[in-house]
């Protein structure tokens, strides 16, 4: 056809016999359409569902299994001579029934439209038109005349049909003879066999039987009884024996179908005609046509209707009362007017409840939700239906036939948006004027769970003053959900951290469970989720933020009860003498405080706002050592609050004096270091004394520069050079380790360095030699390891002394001059080279020493950075030609500049002798000066420089300001000393070893 979408919509034709008992198989869908349980497009497999559309009260007269899709007989028996009534002899051997069958789901769907040719079953006899014949003969028929017998009619068809008629107990008077008609008909005629003889005889009585051709055949008879009536010699005769006629369906009662005319050749009575319907005309049709027996006229009697029977044929007798009247067939074509309507057959494939389809607003696009059938009685034009939706809905109808549309969702549904839709679908005709009919859809949706739950404010904000009681109500928490029923049900839940609220499941009433207090916390940001009742459960979240405000519930509150200041002596007027630190809880205005001093004679001025202390007078300690006085503070709370506390000024002694080293008493002096020594053993000592008091008399002694390999370790307290770890060949030579002692002074500290040189070797033989490269360090700057430089000399010495030692060998021993000088040579040799090894190894340890070292050893973490210490040396003159002194500044590094600790000015030391080899070390750091030889000023310009050394300090020495407090620990343990931070200028922070030896 030419509207079937192969796609979606298939044809089957079955073939069965009528009168079928119930649940014989007719066939098979899937097996006879070959179709798969897998969709192509997607690849997926499901569960065929095979449905049967009827219409609503109809009696199915087959039945399709929804599993299988096979198609059986139901109790309904089908009827063909019941379900083909009326067709025209051209259909009647084409007697059949349509049926729809569906297969889902959705994304199978099919149309399967299906025909059942229903097969003649000899289940009907043929039967005459009356059970008695009466037939009139005219006593001088001629032998071999012919005589009419009404037929019989049997509603099968074929070979099932009238077949053969059979005259009973004919007497040798009459036989019979059939006579078949183009249109397939058999017509019994009487023959008569002998002259009759009205007289003799007017009367015979016979019977006739029919037969149909069916098995079982089946049968009837009739009594046929003849009567011998006198002579009339002519018959009547038509004009035309086969007349066809047209006359449309609306024609009106009464109208002319055709005007008959008979003529006979008798005169008189004889040739009186009477025109009457034959035997064979249907009763239906005798209703429709009316025919006048004297003029022949055939009109309409009864309204036609072309859709009910669109061909009548009449068979019309004209008689002049002799036993042959005249036979004329008249076709009668009822032509079509357009005077139906269409007709719409909705059959729905989701079956309805109460006249309404109700649909999930989930279903995807295309859901089928009917089978419309549109037809119309009416032919051609009049008959051609087209059918449309009335107005703009989410459905649409997909024709699948040229009559059968589908009604598909085309766009997804929305409860939310309509609820529920009433449509008409309209089938209109092309005729004129165009005539069309409607059916009534209404379709509900189904809601869904599609909607979370929507908060009107995404972050909700509140506000509530602190010290509120338990169950306070803040406000109420809403949400919407466009859905309905149980999906609209929303309950509320908080968050985490919100322990100190209260939240109504149902209601979103928020409340306080807890007391607030706003010095605690003072802002509270927790979330709520509000959830549906639907399956699944949506849930959105709105962000809950309560600011608790502030109340005047605390009194300002100082840092200490008891302040205590300490300021210098000399200190001027109008000086700052310490910080009052108070603070309050509270917010805002509550929290501003406001200091003033209670009972103080004027002697002080104090900042009400910012706490400053200045002083009023001139300190003088031997006047007045202390004073003391109450401040007050006060916020600017409704009602205000207020607290005092008590504030001490203590005059302190000012630090004037350096420390004085004892020990090392010369600066030529030095301590033997054997490779035997273990670690933590004292290797040498440095002592001084400060003449001051307290905390500027308390000193502390660091190693500021030499120590690079991190042999050595001093103790901050005691000043006992220990070993940190085993001396090695590599390590032999001299070290001059720079000491730096610092009192923990006020208001600033006082510095003071010394040398100290250790030569590690087994053995200290030639003291001459060490000297002398104690004499030559002292051309090396502080801040540099005397190892390098100290090598060349080292090498040039061993040199000059294998010389010597050789040329005193060759004068002395004269008589076994050849056996000394090889033994001496060969030993200078041996010597030689093990003295230049080992000079090169102090010079320079090659890489794989230090690779072996680094195995050997545990590797100690070098610093990540370090501070950089400018030390300038400014050379003078010499007091004499032998002696020259030493004098220079040291520029300590900014980070020790900014926590008040001064530079040593060497140039403002007193001339002191510094001689390499003098004996008395401590007479070069003592003078008639109460300066120190290092005196630390926080000021002191640099000087010009000629020699600049760049000294890296470890981190570890940083100095935080403030006194150390140590504690030596158990001699045992590796680290000697453990620091705590200080509190006051001057002081060093010690983070665990002071030095790290880098090998």
């Amino acid at each position: 056809m030419s509207g079937l979408d192969s796609a979606i919509a298939q044809e089957l034709i079955y073939t069965i016999r009528e009168e079928l008992p119930e649940n014989v198989p007719i066939g098979n869908i899937p097996k006879d359409l070959n179709i798969s349980h897998i969709n192509a497009a997607t690849g997926t497999s499901a569960s065929l569902v095979y449905r049967l559309v009827s219409k609503a009260g109809d009696a199915p007269l087959v039945k399709v299994s929804s599993n299988t899709g096979e198609i059986f007989t139901t109790s309904n028996r089908i009827d063909r001579e019941k379900l083909c009534a009326g067709a025209s002899y051209a259909e009647e051997n084409e007697c059949f029934f349509e049926l729809e069958v569906v297969i889902l789901p959705n994304d199978f769907f099919r149309l399967i439209k299906i025909k059942i040719i229903v097969k003649d079953t000899n289940d009907n006899a043929p039967m005459f038109p009356s059970p008695v014949i009466n037939i009139s003969i005219p006593e001088n028929t001629l032998i071999n005349s012919r005589f009419p017998i009404p037929s019989a009619t049997d509603p099968d068809t074929g070979f099932n049909g009238v077949q053969h008629y059979e005259l009973l107990n004919g007497q040798s008077v009459f036989g019979l003879d059939i006579v078949e008609t183009p249109e397939g008909e058999k017509w019994p005629q009487l023959i008569v066999q002998q002259n009759l003889d009205r007289e003799q005889k007017d009367t015979y009585v016979m019977k006739i039987k029919v037969e149909d051709g069916g098995t079982p055949q089946k049968s009837s008879t009739a009594i046929l009884q003849v009567t011998v009536s006198d002579v009339n010699d002519n018959r009547p005769v038509f004009k035309e024996s086969q007349v066809e006629v047209h006359i449309p369906e609306n024609a009106p009662v009464g109208t002319s179908v055709i005007q008959l005319h008979a003529t006979d050749a008798d005169i008189g009575s004889n040739a009186e005609i009477r025109y009457i319907f034959g035997a064979q005309v249907a009763p239906a049709t005798k209703r429709f046509f009316a025919l006048n027996n004297t003029t022949g006229l055939i009109t309409v009697q009864r309204s036609l209707d072309r859709e009910e029977t669109a061909i009548h044929k009449v068979t019309v007798l004209a008689s002049d009362g002799s036993s042959t009247p005249a036979r004329a067939t008249v076709t009668i074509n009822v032509t079509d007017v357009n005077d139906n309507p269409p007709n719409i057959d909705l059959r729905y494939i989701i079956s309805p409840i109460n006249g309404t389809v109700y649909l999930s607003e989930k279903d995807p696009i295309n859901t089928k939700i009917a089978l419309i059938t549109v037809s119309d009685k009416d032919t051609d034009v009049n008959g051609k239906v087209i059918c449309f939706i009335e107005r703009e809905v989410p459905f649409h109808l997909k024709a699948v036939y040229d009559n059968q549309y589908l009604l598909e969702t085309s766009s997804l549904l929305d409860y939310e948006g309509t609820k529920e839709f009433s449509f008409k679908i309209v089938a209109s005709d092309s005729g004129k004027p165009s005539l069309n009919q409607t059916a009534l859809v209404r379709v509900k949706l189904e809601d869904e769970n599609d909607n979370p739950p929507i908060f009107s404010q995404p972050v909700i904000e509140l506000s509530v003053s602190e010290n509120n009681r338990r169950g306070l109500y803040l406000t109420t928490i809403s949400a919407t959900d466009e859905d309905s029923g149980k999906n609209a049900d929303i309950v509320y839940q908080l968050g985490p951290n919100a322990s100190f609220f209260d939240l109504d499941r149902k209601t979103g009433v928020l409340t306080a469970s807890r007391v607030f207090d706003r010095e605690e916390q003072e802002r509270f940001i927790f979330t709520v989720t509000a959830r549906d009742n639907g399956t699944p459960p949506l849930q959105s979240q709105a962000a809950v933020i309560v600011t608790v405000l502030d109340e005047n519930d605390n009194s300002p509150k100082f840092t200490h009860n008891h302040f205590q200041f300490f300021v210098s002596e000399n200190l001027p007027k109008y000086s700052t003498v310490g910080v009052i630190t108070v603070t309050d809880a509270d917010a805002g205005e509550n929290k501003a405080v406001t200091l003033s001093i209670l009972n103080d004679n004027e002697n002080f001025v104090l900042d009400p706002y910012s706490g400053v202390i200045k002083s009023n007078v001139s300190f003088d300690r031997e006047q007045q050592s202390s004073y003391t006085f109450d401040v007050k503070a006060v916020d600017g709370g409704q009602p205000p609050r207020s607290s005092t506390a008590k504030v001490t000024i203590n005059v302190m002694d000012v630090n004037d004096n350096s420390p004085v080293v004892i020990y090392p008493p010369s600066n030529t002096s030095f301590k033997l270091v054997p490779l035997s020594a273990i670690p933590g053993s004292v290797v040498a000592e440095v002592f001084a004394v400060d003449i001051d008091t307290g905390m500027n008399a308390e000193l502390k002694y660091t190693i500021v520069s030499g120590n690079n390999k991190g042999l050595f370790r001093i103790d901050p307290v005691t000043g006992n050079i220990t070993l940190e770890e085993k001396p090695t060949p590599n390590d032999v030579g001299l070290h001059r380790l720079v000491v730096n002692i610092s009192d923990l002074g006020y208001p600033k500290s006082l510095h003071t360095l010394v040398l100290v040189f250790l030569y590690v070797n087994d053995t200290a033989g030639n003291a001459s030699y060490i000297y002398d490269l104690i004499r030559r360090t002292m051309e090396t700057p502080l801040d540099r390891n005397i190892g390098d430089s100290s090598q060349p000399y080292q090498n040039e010495d061993y040199l000059t002394i294998m010389i010597a030692i050789v040329a005193g060998a060759m004068v002395v021993i004269v008589v076994i001059f050849v056996t000394v000088l090889v033994r001496c040579r060969h030993a200078s040799r041996f010597k030689a080279a093990q003295r230049s090894k080992q000079g090169a190894e102090w010079m320079s340890p090659n890489q794989e020493n230090k690779q072996n070292k680094k195995k050997k050893r545990k590797k100690r973490k070098s610093p990540k950075s370090s501070l950089l210490n400018f030390v300038t040396i400014e050379e003078s003159k010499p007091d004499d030609a032998v002696h020259e002194p030493i004098n220079g500044t040291i520029s300590l590094p900014a980070e020790l500049e900014e926590q008040s600790i001064g530079r040593f000015d060497w140039g403002t030391a007193p001339p002191s002798t510094f001689k390499p080899n003098s004996p008395d070390l401590a007479k070069h750091y003592k003078s008639a000066s109460p300066q120190s030889a290092f005196h630390l000023k926080p000021d002191t310009p640099v000087s010009v420089k000629k020699h600049h050394v760049i000294q890296e300090l470890p981190l570890d020495n940083t100095f935080v300001g403030g006194c150390d407090t140590l504690s030596k620990r158990s001699s045992t343990s590796s680290d000697h000393f453990s620091a705590s931070e200080c509190s006051s200028q001057g002081g060093f922070k010690t983070k665990g070893p002071l030095h790290t030896r880098q090998v």
